[in-house]
């Protein structure tokens, strides 16, 4: 439940034609440190670039957030048009669940893709879908992060030596 299905350097790593021959058809995603750094607004193109890449290979990239501050996960989501799920209670699986009931997917047809093994991937595994764990992009800022993902490292160890190719 603590280690990750695979694991990648960035969400750049994650091809979404493999995605659409593994029978993924929505790829949940962490907002803040997995699809751009704490704090940035809006997508940048290269996520806009991913995401309709993703959209043309059948797969559409749900944004499952746990950033308490509502308007946040919404203006990133309106901004790529995307539907988002703000303060999520991850690990709890109820969110992952009320995002597949929305876009009317199973867990075998579910991705979730983070930078957070106690939130991220446990919640994933919790609710039965394919985990990605991906690098966090920036930790500085944040002494709490740096605390956080220290407690995660031999998770994270262990996912790299047992992940499975995509």
């Amino acid at each position: 439940m603590l280690t990750a299905y695979w694991t990648g350097k960035s969400i750049f790593d994650i091809e979404p034609a493999t995605l659409a021959r593994r029978g993924i058809q929505l790829l949940l995603a962490d907002l803040d440190n997995t699809l751009v750094p704490y704090g940035v607004p809006e997508p940048t193109e290269q996520v806009r670039a991913w995401t309709r890449s993703l959209a043309d290979h059948g797969v559409t990239l749900f944004v499952l957030s746990n950033n308490r501050h509502p308007g946040r996960p919404e203006r990133f989501s309106n901004a790529l048009g995307v539907p988002f799920i703000g303060h999520a209670g991850k690990p709890k699986p109820t969110s992952f669940f009320l995002a597949m009931e929305r876009m009317g997917c199973t867990p075998a047809q579910t991705a979730i893709v983070g930078d957070q093994i106690f939130t991220d991937i446990l919640g994933g595994s919790r609710a039965g879908v394919t985990t990605l764990l991906v690098e966090p992009i920036r930790l500085a800022g944040n002494p709490g992060r740096y605390l956080r993902y220290a407690a995660e490292w031999p998770f994270r160890a262990l996912t790299k030596r047992r992940a499975k190719p995509l």
